[in-house]
Parts: structure tokens; sequence; C-alpha cells
């Protein structure tokens, strides 16, 4: 099954079928029915309010579902948002800058840095550091709205130091999806992929943590969407 669309927690049942293909994912992965999701959840600030200028929105999802895709067309659309420059050991990828795309740092300056108290969240994916430096974002929280494409891990940090920011997970229309996208790249081995795989069962059973799950089948019709939740349509 293949869903479109997006709904905000504790919305009615969607005709799209958002709802339903996550729930009978979670059921096919052995994984509880999450009330959250399913039913009316008590609302949290970030729900009931519009975001505001000077806000933080988070976006997050599997590898492989078109996080950075997405974003880079938002912010074409949108250049007075400011995204979030991650710091990583990792390497660079082919094209990819050091202060553009990534941060590109050693594991022992990043772990001094942990040590230091410089990063908003941080985790450990696929055997590289990611981080947020948290003097960026508190800076230009200052000019006007923020934007964080992290990892898990990083949005529940991020939840505990900024509660009132709008938290989006991006899902795929299918499993199947997913894993046809990830395997496209070309770039994994069996095993990569089968990790990927893996963490991705677990990022989508975390779904019904977040304030709004948008399912990206179609880029045009999620970057609407995408728009309408950060209040900019």
């Amino acid at each position: 099954m293949q869903a479109q669309g997006c709904f905000r927690l504790g919305d009615p049942w969607p005709p799209n079928g958002g709802l339903l293909w996550l729930a009978l994912l979670r059921l096919h992965l052995g994984i509880s029915p999450a009330p959250p999701l399913l039913c009316d959840p008590v609302p949290t600030p970030s729900m009931t309010s519009q975001p505001s200028r000077d806000r933080v929105a988070v976006i997050t999802g599997p590898s492989g579902v078109g996080k950075g895709t997405l974003v880079r067309r938002l912010l074409e659309r949108h250049p007075e948002i400011w995204l979030s420059v991650s710091a990583t050991t990792r390497s660079p990828r082919q094209g990819e800058q050091d202060g553009r795309d990534y941060f590109f740092r050693s594991r022992q300056d990043f772990e001094q840095c942990i040590a230091d108290g410089d990063f908003l969240e941080w985790a450990e994916f696929a055997g590289n550091l990611y981080g947020t430096p948290r003097q960026s974002v508190e800076r230009n929280l200052e000019q006007g709205p923020v934007l964080l494409e992290i990892e898990l891990e990083g949005a529940r940090q991020v939840r505990q130091s900024f509660p009132a920011a709008l938290q989006i997970f991006l899902a795929p229309p299918s499993f199947e999806e997913l894993e046809r996208r990830i395997r496209s790249r070309g770039t994994d081995s069996e095993a990569a992929i089968a990790r990927r795989l893996e963490r991705a069962r677990e990022e989508l059973a975390a779904a019904s943590e977040f304030d709004a799950v948008l399912v990206n089948g179609d880029l045009e019709e999620a970057l609407g969407q995408l728009e309408r939740l950060l209040g900019l349509a």
C-alpha cells in the first residue's frame, strides 16, 4: 500500500490513507499500534499554535526518504529560512563542500566538541557522528526561522532544548519504495543496505512521537504540505 499526504497527530482519519499505512506498517513489523497516532492526543503547544518567525522546525525521517531533496526545494522557494549546517565525522561525498553541506571534522575534534557542550544535539549513525552546532542555531534564531534536518536521536534531544519547536517526520509512501530508493543510490554494499533498512524500521516505529507526519510520495505535493505546516502557504 502506498500513501500520500500529510497529517497532524490528532487530526481525523485522513482519506489519503496515511494513518492507515503507518498503522499497517507497525503491525507488519510487530509493533503495537501507537495510541497517539490513531486517536486524539493531549495537544502540545507546537500542535495548537502557528509557527512563529523565531521558532525552530525539525524534520527527520529514515535514510532514503528524500529529506535532502525536499529541504532543498523548500529553501529555493523560501530563502528566508536558515538551514542549520551539521558537523559530521564522515568523509565528504562527491560535490560536497565543507561549511556548505557539512562541517567535516575528525572524530577526535568532534568528541572534543561534545565534551565542551558545543552541540545542540548529536548522534551516531552508520558509524559516523553527526551534530548541530549550538552557537550558530542560537545566533540565527535572532534573524528568522531555523530548520534542522537531523536524525531521530537528535530530534529527541532538540525536544528538550526547544520544546516549542515543530517536529515533522518524513515517511515513505511504502517500505518497498524506501528500499527501492536506497538501492537506487548504488553507493552502499548489501550489508550497509540491510543496516539502513533495519534502522528505518526503528525510525518509522517512532513516527507517533512527532507533531506531524508527512508522506513523501510526490515531491511537489510533499513540498506544498510542508509549506502549510510551516505557515508559509
